[in-house]
C-alpha cells in the first residue's frame, strides 16, 4: 500500500469481518430465488426464436385453457405507456415505451431471445408447458448485427420511427433530431483545441482500427422477480437487485400505479456489475399477480439470462494520435460506435468522456454513436463503456511508445493529466492520483523485472472512472446497550454494509462491530441511488457521516440536560466521549446510550444526501503473458494492478475489487464474446461455452493499493468498484502484441482470432 498524507484512523482502513458473512456462508441469507409465499404461483417467459422478425399475431388461448394455468400476459395486457423517460439509475435513462417493449415485445421482436408472452401457473412444470402451447405467428426479416453495417443508410431497420439525436453528455438534455428514419440512435462530439494544427505539429502520426464484442456481467445468480398485488391495491416486489429505488420506479411506471403505491424489498444478490439494474421479470410477476390474487415468482434460466438480459456493448473504434519525437503527444482523434441493442442507450457517451482522460492532450476531437442492432439491449457493465474505448486509445500509445523507442511508461508520465487538466468534454480535474499511479507502476516489482522466455509478452495500460455521488440516505438508531442500528438503502453487492458501518463507527468513535447495518425496503429509508457508478462507498459514507454527526449532536445535548449545564460547554470528542466543563463530567457513548430511556428516549440520526461530485480514480495495471504460436492459445503469467483509492475503508475488499475487475477483464480481453450466427442466433449461449476466466486461467494477481484522499469525501474516499476492469483489456492487447510482435487490434483474442490476425499480417 502506497499512502500520501492522510490521517490516522482507528476504524477505517482495519479489516473486520463483514457483517453478513455469517448468514452467506451458511446458507440463511435470503437470495432471489429463495421468495416463497402460501398459494405462489410459478412464471415461465415466451422467448422469440427469431433476431428481428414482426410479430403478426398471439394466441394464447390454448395455454390459458391447459388445467394449472391461472394467468397468460402479452405486450397488449400492460398500460400502453407514453414516451416518458424512466430513470434507470447509474445514468441510464429510458423511454417507458421502450422498456415495456424490451420487457414483453409489442410489434417486433429485436433479438433472439426478446420475451413475447409470460404465463403464471400453479407450478414451474404446468408453466413450462403452457409456454409451449402459445402459438406465435412472425415475419421474419432481415438482422443486422454488425454496429458498422448497422449504420449504413440502406441496412434493415430495427425502427422506422428512429431519428438521430445530437447529445453532449452522458447527463446533459437531449437535443435535436435528424430528418430520416436511421439506426443510429445517437450522436455526441468533444473537442478541444484546434486538430488540424495539433496533427501538423506531430513528427508521427498513428491511427488504428479495433473491434471489441459483447461480453456478459456473468454474475451467478440468474434474475429472479416475485410480486404480489394485494386487494388494498398495493403492490410489492421481491427481486434481487442493484437498485430497489429503481425497480420501484420502473414497477410503478409500466403498472401505471402510484410509486406510493409499489414497495420494493431488494434480496441478497449473486453479483450484478451493472447488470442488474433494468427490469425484465418483476413486471411480468406484478401483473399476473395482479390478475390472479395470488404472488408469482419468475427465475431465468442461464440461457436467457446471456441471450435477453444486458451485456455490455460490441464496439467499432478508431484512434488516431499524434506526437512530438520528445514524446509530446498533441494531438488526438478518437472515433467509437457502440452497439445498443434492441433499443437505445449504449454507455457510448461514457466511453467518449474516458478515453483520453489520462493524458494531457491539447487538441482532441472525440465523437461517438449509439447504435442499435438485432441483439439484447446493453446494461451497465462496471465502468460502462471505459474499457473499449481506453482499448484503443492505451494501444496507439503503446505503439507510439515503440516507433518513438521510449520506455511506454515514461511516454504516458510525461502527458500525465494533473490537478487542473481539462477532459476533452470540458470537465477540470481536481485532486486526482493519476501521476502518483504511474510512479508506482514504474517502479513496481514487476514492471522493473526482467521477462525472460520465448513468445512472451508485457503489456501496461492506464484507466480511468469519473465515479459518481448523487442520492443516499442513512438512518442510525442508538440503542441502550451502546450499539448503533444503521438502515441502509445501498444492496450490498461488494461489501457495502462494512464499508459504511465502519465510516459512520468512525465518525462516533466506537468500535466498528458496535455498528449493526441493515439493508430495508424502499419504504423503510429515504432514496437511494444504485449501488453502482462507484458511488456506495463515497455517497453512502457521506450519508452515515452526517447521520453520525446528527447523533453526536443529540448526544451532546443530552448530556447537557443530564449535567444541568449550557449545551455550548460540552463537546463530543473523536474517541466516542462526551465531556464536560467539570473534571467529573464525561460519559462513553455507551453509558450515556444506557441514559438515554430515562432521559427523553432514545435517538436517531438521519441524513439524506446528494453530492454531485465525486473523486475520479486511475489505475495502471502491468501483464505478462506467454503465446503459443502453434494454437494461438494465451497464457497469463503474471498480473500487477495498481489503483489510487482515495482512502481504503476496508483493504480486503479494494483489493477484491481490483482482482475481481482484472479477472472480467481479461475475459473480456481472451475468451469471452458473443458469438451470433448469420440469422442472429447466439451459438454460445450457456457457461460450457461462453468461456469465462476461472481459476485455472488466472495467476494470483496482486494488488498495490495508492491513497491519494478525496478532498470530497469526509474520509478521503473514491470509488473502487469500476476503474480496475478499464486497464486490462488494453494491457492484455498490448502484451499480447509485443509476444508476437504484431499489432493485435481485435477483442477478444482467442486462439482463433490470432490465428486469423497473423496470418492476415502474413
Amino acid at each position: 500500500m502506497v499512502t500520501t498524507d492522510k490521517p490516522e484512523y482507528k476504524v477505517v482502513g482495519t479489516r473486520p469481518i463483514r457483517p453478513d458473512g455469517a448468514d452467506k456462508v451458511t446458507g440463511r441469507a435470503e437470495y432471489g430465488g429463495d421468495y416463497h409465499a402460501a398459494n405462489l404461483l410459478h412464471g415461465a417467459v415466451l422467448r422469440s426464436p427469431h433476431a428481428h422478425a414482426r410479430i403478426v399475431s398471439i394466441d394464447t388461448s390454448k395455454a390459458a385453457a391447459l388445467d394449472g394455468v391461472k394467468s397468460v400476459i402479452t405486450n397488449a395486457d400492460f398500460p400502453q405507456p407514453s414516451d416518458e423517460v424512466v430513470d434507470m439509475g447509474e445514468g441510464a435513462a429510458t423511454s417507458a415505451r421502450w422498456l415495456l417493449d424490451n420487457v414483453l415485445a409489442s410489434d417486433k421482436a429485436l433479438y433472439q431471445g426478446h420475451a413475447v408472452a409470460a404465463v403464471a401457473a400453479t407450478d414451474a412444470h404446468i408453466a413450462e408447458d403452457a409456454i409451449d402451447l402459445i402459438e406465435v405467428e412472425y415475419e421474419v426479416l432481415e438482422p443486422v448485427l454488425d454496429v458498422i453495417e448497422a449504420m449504413d443508410e440502406n441496412a434493415p431497420l430495427l425502427h422506422d420511427f428512429l431519428r438521430t439525436q445530437e447529445v453532449g453528455g452522458m447527463f446533459d438534455p437531449p437535443g435535436e433530431l435528424g430528418d430520416t428514419a436511421t439506426n443510429v440512435a445517437k450522436h455526441a462530439r468533444f473537442e478541444a483545441g484546434d486538430l488540424d494544427a495539433g496533427f501538423a505539429e506531430a513528427d508521427i502520426i498513428i491511427e488504428r482500427e479495433f473491434r471489441t464484442s459483447m461480453a456478459h456481467q456473468g454474475y451467478i445468480e440468474p434474475h429472479n422477480g416475485s410480486a404480489f398485488y394485494n386487494r388494498d391495491g398495493h403492490l410489492t416486489v421481491w427481486t434481487s437487485t442493484q437498485g430497489s429505488f429503481g425497480i420501484r420506479e420502473m414497477c410503478a411506471t409500466l403498472m401505471d400505479m402510484p410509486i406510493s403505491s409499489v414497495t420494493c424489498v431488494p434480496m441478497e444478490i449473486g453479483g450484478g456489475f451493472g447488470g442488474k439494474i433494468p427490469v425484465y421479470l418483476e413486471p411480468l410477476a406484478a401483473l399476473m399477480s395482479k390478475q390472479t390474487g395470488r404472488p408469482v415468482k419468475l427465475i431465468m434460466t442461464r440461457q436467457a439470462v446471456l441471450e435477453a438480459t444486458g451485456p455490455t456493448s460490441g464496439t467499432a473504434l478508431r484512434a488516431k494520435i499524434g506526437a512530438k519525437n520528445d514524446g509530446t503527444l498533441v494531438a488526438a482523434d478518437v472515433w467509437m460506435a457502440f452497439e445498443a441493442g434492441g433499443y437505445p442507450g449504449s454507455p457510448f457517451t461514457a466511453g467518449m468522456m474516458c478515453a483520453l482522460a489520462p493524458y494531457e492532450i491539447p487538441n482532441a476531437v472525440v465523437e461517438g454513436y449509439d447504435v442499435v442492432v438485432n441483439k439484447p439491449k446493453v446494461s451497465a457493465y462496471r465502468a460502462p463503456g471505459a474499457p473499449q474505448a481506453e482499448f484503443a486509445v492505451e494501444s496507439v500509445i503503446d505503439e507510439l511508445a515503440e516507433r518513438l523507442e521510449m520506455d511506454p511508461m515514461d511516454l504516458r508520465s510525461m502527458n500525465a493529466s494533473t490537478e487542473g487538466s481539462r477532459r476533452v468534454d470540458g470537465a477540470v480535474f481536481g485532486v486526482i492520483g493519476n501521476e502518483e499511479v504511474m510512479d508506482v507502476v514504474k517502479n513496481s516489482d514487476h514492471y522493473r523485472s526482467e521477462l525472460q522466455g520465448e513468445n512472451r509478452g508485457r503489456g501496461v495500460a492506464i484507466g480511468f472512472w469519473f465515479n459518481v455521488g448523487f442520492e443516499s440516505s442513512a438512518y442510525a438508531n442508538v440503542n441502550p446497550d451502546g450499539t448503533v442500528s444503521l438502515v441502509l438503502g445501498s444492496v450490498d453487492i461488494g461489501g457495502t454494509r462494512a464499508s459504511l458501518s465502519m465510516q459512520m463507527a468512525e465518525t462516533l468513535g466506537i468500535p466498528g462491530d458496535d455498528v449493526k447495518p441493515h439493508v430495508v425496503d424502499t419504504d423503510s429509508i429515504g432514496f437511494t441511488g444504485v449501488t453502482g457508478g462507484s458511488r456506495t462507498t463515497f455517497a453512502g459514507g457521506w450519508a452515515c457521516h452526517e447521520a453520525a454527526m446528527d447523533i453526536r449532536t443529540q448526544m451532546e445535548e443530552r448530556a447537557a440536560q443530564i449535567w444541568e449545564v449550557d449545551r455550548d460547554s460540552v463537546a463530543y470528542g473523536d474517541d466516542g466521549v462526551i465531556r464536560g466543563s467539570g473534571d467529573d463530567q464525561s460519559f462513553t457513548f455507551a453509558e450515556l446510550a444506557a441514559q438515554l430511556p430515562l432521559t427523553g428516549g432514545l435517538i436517531q440520526g438521519q441524513a439524506d444526501v446528494s453530492p454531485m461530485e465525486s473523486g475520479p480514480a486511475f489505475a495502471g495495471h502491468i501483464v505478462d503473458v506467454e503465446v503459443d504460436p502453434e494454437t494461438g492459445k494465451v497464457d497469463v503469467l503474471r498480473y500487477t494492478a495498481v489503483q489510487d483509492v482515495g482512502t481504503a475503508v476496508h483493504p480486503s475488499y479494494v483489493e477484491g475489487q481490483m482482482q475481481g475487475g482484472v479477472a472480467q477483464g481479461v475475459g473480456m480481453a481472451l475468451t469471452e464474446e458473443y458469438f451470433y450466427s448469420d440469422d442472429g442466433t447466439m451459438l454460445n449461449s450457456s457457461l460450457l461455452d461462453y468461456r469465462m476466466p476461472t481459476a485455472l486461467d488466472l495467476p494470483m494477481i496482486d494488488a498495490i493499493i495508492v491513497e491519494v484522499p478525496n478532498p470530497g469525501s469526509p474520509y478521503g474516499v473514491r470509488g473502487v468498484g469500476e476503474v480496475p476492469i478499464v486497464p486490462p483489456l488494453a494491457a492484455v492487447a498490448n502484451a499480447v502484441s509485443a509476444a508476437l510482435g504484431q499489432r493485435m487490434t481485435t477483442l477478444p483474442l482467442t486462439p482463433r482470432q490470432i490465428l486469423e490476425e497473423t496470418v492476415l499480417e502474413e
